[in-house]
Parts: structure tokens; sequence; C-alpha cells
């Protein structure tokens, strides 16, 4: 069985990155529309530069970028508050924020309460 093509909105991959800017937004959401019709931040306007030079690797704080056809492919290293999180950007990350991709918060894992924690961690049995 072929692995089927992915579109989006019904256009390839390969339709999108030859489609001027101004096409690409009429097919976005809303949101991610008005976004980019607002104009891009320095930062951002410094991350497109880097794609369009062919940088493999880029690092970026720019988490509020819509995701464009011309990312597809690199290695974007999207700043999460403490590090630089690598994120592979596919086909199917188009038309969402970068931020969406490098979280930041991590899920809270408990362990035994300390040593003097509680009056009640003392009446724990260790076994």
């Amino acid at each position: 069985m072929a692995k089927k093509e992915f579109t989006y909105r019904g256009k390839t991959v390969a339709e999108l990155q030859r489609m001027g800017m101004k096409e690409f937004m009429d097919l976005l959401p809303s949101r991610q529309r008005r976004t980019l019709k607002h104009g891009f931040s320095d930062r951002q306007k410094q991350l497109i530069e880097k794609v369009k030079r062919g940088k493999r690797t880029i690092r970026t704080h720019a988490r509020d970028l819509v995701v464009l056809p011309q990312f597809v492919g690199l290695t974007l290293h999207i700043y999460n508050g403490k590090e630089f999180v690598p994120i592979m950007i596919m086909p199917e990350m188009i038309g969402h924020y970068l931020g969406e991709f490098a979280h930041t918060r991590k899920k809270v894992a408990h362990s035994a309460p300390g040593v003097g924690a509680t009056r009640s961690s003392a009446a724990l049995s260790v076994r």
C-alpha cells in the first residue's frame, strides 16, 4: 500500500512552496492569517532570512511564528524558556505556531517525601 501524500487544504507541499504569501494566507485559519497580515517582527525576519540562506539547523526564540511551507525538512531549535529543543519540521506542522512544539512545562513527577518533610512523613514505614 502506497503512503498517501500530505496535502494542506487540497494543496501538496510543493504547491504550497511555490505559492506567494498572499495565496498561502488565504488557506490559513483566521488567527494565523491575522498574525501574518500584521507582518513579521525583527526576530521572525531574521529566522526567515536564515531559512532562505539555506542553513540546516537554526536556533530561534520566535515561538510566535506560523510554520511556513519553506520550513518543511529543516531542524529548528526552538527556545522553551530553559533550553533549545530540536524540532524537525514536518508537513503536518504547516499552519501551526512554532511554540506549540517546544513545550515550556514538564509533567510533575512526585517521589516519596523527604525526611522531616512533614509530621506525617515520620510515621511512614520504610521498606
